[in-house]
């Protein structure tokens, strides 16, 4: 492995980097972007109990936004809620765009590294081609080994960039379908939420 990173030249460098960065990435989204963080089993039904009670105060409305994503647009609601379903429901929207910018936290970031990573790698290709190519008029023609020697050293770069890009995208991907699935489950519940606190005889789910 060194001496592959050694025949790609200066540009391995940054494409290494990339690939370090794009793995920690997709290990801190994939344990971030988990259901059961972002939508806790059973919090609505458990927020309606504690309304219904009237358990809730300050301290418990604190407790429940820093609880979850979805716990955060609940208390968000639930601090508007003597204002009227509208007001209260456009405070969930609020926190649900915010919800919605932190769980996409670093994944444009990825996206970048999916982009620049194929073309770090062409970008070694090219020069190392320069390199044979003057090699060649040094040495001429006629040696074969080192003239495939050369284009395979060369062609590391592309290999190595498209070996970075290609689980990055897919990562990519993935992580902004699992966003949009969340944050469109987030909004489910609020409105459930909103219903139910004004009247609308929405049952919880158990």
């Amino acid at each position: 492995m060194l001496e592959i990173i050694q025949a790609g030249g200066w540009l391995m460098v940054p494409i290494l980097l990339c690939s370090v960065v794009a793995a920690a990435i997709s290990v801190e989204r994939l344990w971030t972007l988990q259901r059961k963080r972002i939508l806790p089993k059973n919090l609505l039904a458990q927020t309606w109990n504690s309304l219904k009670q009237d358990e809730f105060d300050q301290q418990k409305t604190r407790e429940l936004r820093a609880g979850s994503p979805l716990g955060h647009v609940f208390a968000s609601g639930i601090s508007n809620a003597k204002r009227g379903r509208e007001i209260m429901k456009e405070a969930m929207e609020e926190a649900t765009n915010q919800v919605n910018q932190d769980l996409e936290r670093y994944l444009t970031a990825l996206g970048i590294i999916a982009s620049i990573a194929p073309l770090l790698g062409l970008l070694g290709t090219v020069v190392g081609m320069i390199d044979v190519f003057d090699n060649l008029m040094r040495e001429g023609s006629g040696n074969a080994n080192l003239l495939a020697g050369g284009i395979s050293t060369a062609l590391i770069t592309t290999a190595s960039g498209l070996s970075v890009a290609i689980p990055a995208l897919m990562f990519h991907r993935f992580f902004l379908r699992r966003v949009d699935e969340l944050v469109v489950e987030v909004e489910h519940e609020s409105s459930k939420l909103a219903d139910m606190v004004h009247g609308h005889h929405v049952e919880p789910v158990a």
